[in-house]
């Protein structure tokens, strides 16, 4: 593993004290912190409108809409997410404290622009579209599991960082 792929290297903080300072004044965190929440919300009820459609054969047209609205979502957290990280950490993807969650999302975005691609060409019937689907939300969900970990991290380190300068002043 190259050195620059471990985030936090022991010892070491996942922000600097620059990039915290940059990544709480960044309008573009807002923005993440809203569309996260939102995106899960579209996620979900397009995961119960797909297997609702795998366990019936009802309710095509919503379960194909929905994974189309939950791939805007994606694009939308993404393209915006890779903003945050070139305002945070200087670079628009791949920066090392976020390396592995983005490549982890270059699979989740594989996977569901090939949706796109398959419903446009119609390479894939409506079933396997649907399997498509969730084989796309199965890589959603690990990811967004990365993501949470990091936000975990990050509040730990807020208060280790904040409690270090009560003790110092």
């Amino acid at each position: 593993m190259h050195p620059d792929t471990q985030w936090p290297p022991k010892g070491r903080a996942l922000y600097t004290p620059e990039q915290r300072q940059r990544r709480d004044a960044s309008g573009w965190t807002l923005v993440q912190g809203v569309l996260a929440p939102v995106q899960f919300v579209v996620f979900l009820v397009s995961l119960v409108l797909v297997l609702r459609y795998l366990a019936t054969g009802e309710g095509e047209q919503a379960a194909t809409v929905s994974v189309v609205v939950k791939t805007l979502t994606l694009y939308a957290i993404m393209v915006t997410g890779c903003i945050w990280e070139k305002v945070v950490f200087g670079r628009y993807l791949f920066a090392p404290a976020f390396y592995w969650e983005d490549v982890f999302s270059m699979l989740v975005l594989a996977l569901h622009t090939a949706y796109l691609l398959a419903l446009a060409t119609g390479w894939l019937d409506a079933r396997g579209l649907m399997w498509l689907a969730l084989a796309a939300y199965a890589t959603y969900v690990i990811n967004a599991g990365q993501f949470i970990y990091k936000l975990r991290m990050a509040r730990l380190e807020s208060g280790r960082v904040d409690a270090a300068i009560k003790v110092a002043a």
